[in-house]
């Protein structure tokens, strides 16, 4: 049985072709390629690549200025943060989020629309293996293209799995019997008749928006369509801890806001949702609110 895609290039002895990151003694990165006969230049001295080449991964090669540099693969969530970009990318942080509570499995048929630099579509496409499939839109085929080289960079070459569209979502997806859907776009909102029909009973609907606006837009509209379960939505963040001794404290810095996520499950056919019974908070809706929870909404259903 063949390894997964991009699985031979993630072990082993440093081979030409490896991306390769040097960490130096004040913490900070460097992302190459490895290529024979080159040398990596850095204000601090240099060294040829052939030091590396053949070397286990964990080795520290020293500059001609003689400062040591440890030498590892890097890992995806470093990979996405140092590849070029064509549009911001999903932070590790929230990429870990997706994977985690839209619940993405090996085999799994994810669509994805926005697909930006390739930063989540490499993790996507890392968690559903070569049996699933991904199926990503793009409405800009400059940010396709720079997506397109950053994933067959990261796998080293074609996944297998992987479909790209450009275009909008709205306009061309076909697709059927899906298990999840992704949306990181400005208007989720104006997808939802299509991703209703793609999406398989149970299947999740994840959504990736920037703003409080966008959020409340998103999570009415889920609501109105009526066929999918009560939305959840939240945002992480990440605080990093300086442990030196007996100074244990947080760092002054932390990633912050980044995007909001929420998720919603897609109900049977022909099923309406449960009757919310939060009552929300008065002033939460307009005078002419009739809905769950208003007076008047209690009153017509009594």
């Amino acid at each position: 049985m063949s390894e997964p895609t991009g699985a031979a290039r993630r072990r082993g002895p440093f081979q030409v072709g490896d991306q390769v990151q040097l960490t130096d003694p004040k913490g900070r990165h460097y992302t190459f390629t490895l290529e024979a006969g080159k040398n990596f230049h850095t204000h601090k001295g240099s060294f040829p690549h052939d030091e590396l080449i053949g070397a286990p991964e964990g080795s520290v090669v020293r500059t001609t200025g003689n400062v040591a540099y440890l030498a590892l693969r890097p890992l995806l969530p470093d990979y996405v943060l140092s590849m070029p970009r064509g549009a911001a990318v999903v932070y590790p942080k929230d990429a870990g989020q997706i994977l985690a509570f839209a619940d993405i499995f090996a085999g799994a048929r994810v669509v994805e629309a926005g697909v930006g630099s390739g930063s989540l579509s490499s993790f996507l496409l890392r968690a559903i293996g070569d049996q699933g499939m991904l199926h990503s839109y793009e409405r800009r085929e400059d940010f396709a293209e720079i997506a397109t080289q950053n994933v067959e960079r990261y796998f080293g070459g074609p996944h297998p799995a992987w479909r790209l569209t450009v275009g909008d979502l709205q306009d061309n997806l076909n697709d059927t019997d899906v298990d999840r859907v992704i949306l990181d776009m400005l208007a989720p909102w104006e997808c939802l008749d299509v991703v209703r029909k793609a999406l398989v009973p149970g299947g999740i609907l994840c959504c990736y928006v920037a703003t409080t606006t966008q959020l409340a837009r998103t999570v009415e509209s889920i609501r109105e369509i009526g066929c999918f379960a009560e939305p959840t939505a939240w945002e992480s963040m990440i605080r990093n801890w300086h442990v030196e001794g007996l100074a244990v404290r947080p760092d002054h810095r932390m990633i912050g806001h980044t995007g909001f996520l929420l998720t919603a499950r897609r109900l049977a056919d022909g099923v309406e949702p449960p009757l919310r019974r939060r009552r929300p908070a008065k002033g939460a809706y307009g005078e002419d609110y009739t809905g769950p929870g208003s007076e008047s909404g209690s009153a017509s259903r009594g």
